[in-house]
Order: structure tokens, then C-alpha cells, then sequence
């Protein structure tokens, strides 16, 4: 292993040798960027079927061609530690506002394994007045500026169709709630 840069996260270049199925080996070289695992969480309203989602800028998406960099995105964030559950908590509180109680887990998902080796874990859980504790907006000093946003939960499903949210996670999270989750069909 080499590490090609260690600035805000850590990128490796590893030679391995690998065996085909066919049974030959080869020496083979990737390189994948470690950012440590994650979590996110879908904030849900059932008795309004509302949902509550951030908007914030996100480069990598800007430089790829996204208009703004501005994306829509369910709540989420490093574990820096934690327990997937305590991190999420934690990152709804920072980024929404909102203390949510037990968080569901969902699933668990590699985002990007041919080249992110991070884990994000999936959570979901009810929000409501009672909920609301904090500002949110994330934090200032990690150059968080972050936005609440919410929305019907069948006009957030037609956004993933209109292509308005291209996150993911949220994308994920939206579906399950659809198909599995607290707005699927009775």
C-alpha cells in the first residue's frame, strides 16, 4: 500500500495479486479512498406524509456538471467513532435541528465500492414539533451551511423521477419508505 495523499481523507494505491475464476493470478493495482463509514437518516411525518430532507453544496457534484452543487440529501455524516445509531442522532440534531428518538435501522449499503471503501448505514425514524430542538443548519466551523427542506413525500418521489434529487442515499431512503418503509401501500 502507498498513500498518495493524506489531506482531508486518505488516498491509497494498493498492488495485490488476484485470482481469476478461471484460476490464473494477476498483480493488479486500484486506488481507494478512505473516509471512514457513515450514516444517514430519512426524517418522516406519517400523519402529514411529509418528509424532511438538507440542501447543501457539494462540489464534486458541481464540478461533474450539476448546476449549482446544491443537492438535496436525507441527514447524514461520519461516525468519527460512534455507533452508527449515535452518529446519526447526532448529525439530525446538527444538520435538521431535530432529536429523534430510536432511529430504525434499515440497511446498510458500500456506496461506491470500486473506489470509496466507506460503509453508510441507513436509519429512519418520525419527526414532528416535538422533535425540534435546535436550528440545525450543521456546523459553521466545518463549513457546514445546510438547509432544511420539506417536502410530500409523493412529490419527493416524482423529484426523483424529474431527476431534482440525484443523491443516492436519499434516493434509497425514499424508496424503501415507498416500498417497505411507513408509506408503503396497506
Amino acid at each position: 500500500m502507498e498513500v498518495l495523499s493524506c489531506d482531508w481523507y486518505v488516498l491509497r494505491k494498493t498492488t495485490f495479486d488476484y485470482q481469476h475464476s478461471d484460476g490464473h493470478w494477476s498483480r493488479e493495482q486500484r486506488e481507494n479512498y478512505d473516509r471512514g463509514d457513515g450514516a444517514t437518516i430519512l426524517l418522516y411525518d406519517t400523519s402529514r406524509r411529509t418528509v424532511l430532507l438538507t440542501r447543501q453544496f457539494r462540489l464534486p457534484a458541481y464540478v461533474n456538471g450539476h448546476p449549482d452543487g446544491m443537492l438535496l440529501e436525507t441527514a447524514a455524516g461520519l461516525l468519527d467513532g460512534d455507533s452508527p445509531e449515535e452518529a446519526i442522532r447526532r448529525e439530525a440534531a446538527e444538520e435538521t435541528g431535530h432529536t429523534v428518538g430510536t432511529a430504525e435501522h434499515v440497511f446498510d449499503s458500500y456506496m461506491s465500492p470500486g473506489s470509496v471503501t466507506e460503509r453508510l448505514h441507513f436509519f429512519a425514524a418520525p419527526y414532528g414539533q416535538a422533535t425540534a430542538t435546535t436550528g440545525g443548519g450543521g456546523i459553521a466551523a466545518e463549513g457546514e451551511d445546510i438547509t432544511t427542506v420539506e417536502l410530500p413525500f409523493d412529490q419527493a418521489l416524482t423529484m426523483i423521477r424529474d431527476g431534482a434529487i440525484l443523491d443516492a442515499k436519499t434516493i434509497m431512503l425514499l424508496q424503501w419508505a415507498a416500498l417497505d418503509g411507513p408509506f408503503r401501500p396497506t
